[in-house]
């Protein structure tokens, strides 16, 4: 490996060249993430919820968790998202629009004791879930 006085260039070259060998780099430059995420690197998204599931919670938990199977309205992929809060399935619907967001697990994984969820449901047709769920807001009629 060069390391004479005129070495700078090829050093600089070479530092270049090794950095794709680590695996974080590359996939920041390739922008990975951004191609397998439904959300496609944002925040936030809306869907329309196709159908209402029970997920079984992973073991040594022994719960159903509500989730909602949307389809996003801007690529049209599928996610299954996670209705927060105790009752809260039953303020969403069948073709109600939503807005889902990461759930918060550790680098984009799922949560917790649910397998394979990732999103979590936080408006319902422009309500805040929470809200709802709360009782200081009404659903609005569609």
């Amino acid at each position: 490996m060069a390391r004479g006085l005129y070495a700078a260039r090829k050093l600089a070259k070479n530092r270049k060249k090794f950095r794709w060998n680590d695996r974080y780099y590359k996939r920041r430059m390739l922008k990975l993430r951004e191609k397998s995420d439904p959300l496609e690197g944002s925040s936030q998204g809306r869907g329309i919820v196709l159908e209402k599931v029970g997920i079984e919670a992973k073991q040594p938990n022994s719960a159903i968790r509500k989730c909602v199977k949307t389809q996003l309205i801007k690529n049209g992929r599928l996610i299954t998202a996670f209705a927060v809060g105790d009752g809260a399935i039953n303020f969403i619907d069948e073709h109600d629009e939503v807005l889902v967001e990461g759930i918060g697990g550790r680098m984009g994984r799922s949560y917790g004791d649910i397998p394979g969820v990732r999103y979590k449901v936080i408006q319902v047709n422009g309500v805040s879930l929470d809200e709802l769920v709360r009782g200081r807001k009404e659903k609005p009629v569609r």
